[in-house]
């Protein structure tokens, strides 16, 4: 059995690597996979004042759902840390002070796991993340969500290779220099990538990285799929049979992807998985309570932050909207299984970014998602494909495909 020296879940389940037997079959299977999550937010949170990763944090006080404790208690043994800007203005300007950000946010994940060498390690191989675990202690991957930072200048690709990144997304909610997103409100720029995002895909190969299609229109990620040399990955997306939404993928498209080798990994965002009703009152309350706070983002402090989520919980009480549950993830992740099969399919809540749903509101939460797989009558060997095996699998193919 992989190390796990004690997994503490919010079902109340407690076992140790010498109690094996006592194990019912969900909490092994949880126990022996090398559990991963593809998408981490968690990053954003390294910067602000008293916020430390080997502390236990609350979601309802601080709004916070990845942390060491919460890793330990839902047994997961690392994943990829995101290094995200936000698409801004088109310009040598913008795109130099997003590149700066960028390479602060990398540095700030390499602190985070210099500081606290007993509990993380980098890995930049997809054969670390077993050794690391082995170690004792949760691995930590690199990913680049939204490549606006690279401006016009795809040598910055090398650059982020260096700092260890091992993951990158061309694009986020705006069309950019790379690809049409799939949410820009303009609609499609380049029908797909531009020239400059076919060579982008090509350097992604030359270097090693998993090419990260979440995000990009579905002409882009068809684009991404036929022109590159190895597997790419959604690592946070739905499915659009079982909730339509631009930001989830057609069956036709994951039939493709699971065809070239591809993995999606399922996505915990309530607003891609149940309708959600444009409340006015609610937008303007919401609206006021931003300006009345006086900061908006990441950037709050410790006081500001409390008191804008208590804001927000009143507005949420007084204008409800749906929200998804573990039921509406569970028919992404079963649909998934049965377009594209067990091999291309896996897990992210796309935590600290957004995402989060009743009965996962945080990684303590995800062996209940174990649970379920096992109760849908799933094996040991396909959920630890699920959990993690799937997407090393990319990395690992993309790392063989840059060696060759």
């Amino acid at each position: 059995m992989k190390f796990k020296a004690v997994l503490m879940c919010s079902l109340g389940l407690a076992l140790s690597v010498g109690a094996a037997h006592a194990q019912t079959p969900a909490q092994a299977a949880h126990a022996e996979a090398l559990v991963l999550d593809t998408h981490f937010d968690t990053p954003a949170n390294f910067h602000l004042p008293g916020w430390d990763m080997m502390d236990r944090h609350d979601y309802e006080a601080d709004g916070s759902q990845v942390d060491h404790p919460r890793m330990v208690e839902g047994g997961v043994d690392g994943g990829f840390f995101v290094i995200f800007t936000p698409q801004g203005e088109r310009s040598p300007q913008a795109d130099a002070k997003a590149r700066d950000a960028a390479i602060v946010r990398a540095v700030e994940i390499h602190e985070m796991v210099a500081k606290h060498g007993e509990a993380f390690a980098l890995a930049t191989r997809a054969a670390d993340a077993a050794a690391i675990n082995a170690a004792g202690k949760r691995f930590v991957f690199m990913s680049v969500e939204n490549s606006y930072p690279l401006g016009q200048d795809l040598s910055l690709m090398q650059t982020f290779y260096a700092l260890g990144v091992r993951m990158i997304g061309p694009v986020h909610f705006l069309n950019n220099d790379l690809a049409d997103s799939s949410t820009d409100p303009k609609g499609p720029e380049w029908n797909g990538l531009s020239p400059l995002g076919r060579r982008f895909v090509a350097e992604a190969n030359r270097l090693g990285m998993v090419i990260d299609a979440s995000h990009a229109s579905d002409a882009a990620t068809e684009q991404m799929i036929e022109l590159s040399a190895t597997p790419i990955i959604l690592s946070h997306s739905g499915l659009d049979a079982v909730f339509e939404h631009p930001r989830n993928i057609p069956d036709d498209l994951l039939r493709k992807l699971a065809a070239k080798g591809g993995v999606i990994q399922i996505n915990a965002f309530s607003n891609y998985m149940v309708p959600t009703p444009k409340i006015p009152e609610r937008e303007a309350a919401l609206a006021d309570l931003a300006k009345s706070i006086g900061a908006g983002g990441r950037d709050m402090t410790p006081a500001q932050r409390k008191a804008y989520l208590e804001g927000r919980n009143a507005i949420d009480a007084k204008w409800p909207v749906p929200r998804a549950n573990l039921d509406d993830f569970m028919k992404h992740m079963l649909h998934a299984i049965e377009v594209a099969g067990i091999d291309h399919v896996g897990v992210s809540g796309d935590f600290d970014g957004g995402g989060g749903i009743e009965g996962l509101e945080d990684v303590a939460d995800y062996p209940k998602i174990t649970e379920r797989l096992i109760a849908a009558g799933y094996s040991k060997a396909d959920v630890a494909k699920i959990w993690g095996g799937n997407a090393l699998r990319v990395l690992k193919a993309a790392e063989d495909g840059a060696a060759r």
